[in-house]
């Protein structure tokens, strides 16, 4: 029998792209029995909800759901108690502001079998219209490696995710802390990395992404920057780190608050090197106000259409 694999689609307030990533999933070419599930966040709107529901024709089988409690994590975690209703053996997640290529259902499928790993992660690709809006910065940048095991994965944009992974985790996967803040897909794997699952990235598993125009400047690459320095320690902190690894964190933090701003100042001449130092600079400030208790919501803004 062919494997199964439901593609789940988390949506907000963002009808255009998701309605671009509907039609590129529509033109995938694949051997597997494939069902695709939205869940629209926007209990207001729901404008990804009634665009499901008007695709009479789709290709696939289509359902949407709405998740009316706001949040990303919450979002997620309807979409995978909905997916875990069917017989899928695998669960596809992919993000509204993203579209696959044709072949991309089939390379993740390819890959879990030969590694035999329980969650796989593919490649982002921006291309260079989209990673130049502002530098070759982190947060428009490709996002990929080389096929193959990995020890961590780097975000829930664009996985496939074995079904028994789910069943053995139990509800609820993403948690509801990280609301807006972001950061649960990243807690999401290291409870799965503590609990000995395996995880690889399979590059042929591409999907791609654009820029909005209100990220594509230096501004919103700094918040990105906190937003991930302070979710990666509120993440950190709630495993309950020994003392030797606060302190650790603490000196790497130090370092880049004293270090990043001569280095700016060293490479502002350099269009491509320039933003670096002021991410990690940002970056070790929001580890830092994570420290003292400080949650940085950056999912409370939409970027995008």
């Amino acid at each position: 029998m062919p494997d199964s694999v439901v593609i789940c689609i988390p949506t907000y307030k963002r009808p255009k792209m998701l309605a671009r990533l509907l039609d590129a999933i529509a033109r995938l070419q694949s051997d597997a029995a494939v069902s695709v599930l939205v869940a629209d966040n926007d209990a207001d709107g729901h404008a990804g909800f009634d665009l499901c529901r008007g695709l009479a024709d789709y290709r696939w089988p289509l359902t949407a759901v709405m998740a009316p409690e706001r949040g990303i994590a919450q979002v997620r975690n309807r979409l995978i108690e909905t997916a875990l209703k069917t017989d899928a053996g695998f669960i596809a997640m992919i993000d509204d502001d993203e579209w696959p290529e044709v072949r991309w259902i089939d390379a993740f499928l390819k890959a879990a079998h030969a590694t035999g790993a329980d969650v796989l992660q593919g490649s982002i690709l921006f291309g260079p219209e989209q990673s130049g809006k502002c530098d070759a910065a982190d947060g428009h940048g490709d996002i990929r490696r080389a096929c193959g095991p990995i020890d961590m994965l780097q975000g829930a944009g664009n996985l496939l995710i074995r079904r028994a992974v789910l069943e053995e985790t139990g509800a609820p996967w993403f948690d509801p802390q990280f609301a807006l803040s972001g950061g649960e897909d990243r807690d999401f794997f290291v409870r799965l990395q503590r609990a000995g699952k395996r995880f690889a990235w399979s590059d042929e598993a591409r999907a791609h992404g654009d820029v909005p125009g209100s990220r594509a400047n230096l501004g919103w690459l700094l918040k990105r920057a906190y937003s991930v320095g302070n979710s990666d320690m509120i993440v950190l902190l709630k495993y309950r780190p020994g003392p030797g690894r606060r302190a650790a964190e603490l000196a790497k933090i130090l370092a880049a608050l004293l270090l990043s701003p001569p280095a700016a100042v060293i490479l502002a001449g350099s269009p491509n090197r320039r933003v670096i130092p002021l991410q990690k600079l940002f970056r070790a400030a929001g580890k830092l106000s994570a420290m003292f208790g400080v949650h940085y919501n950056e999912y409370a803004v939409v970027h995008g259409e």
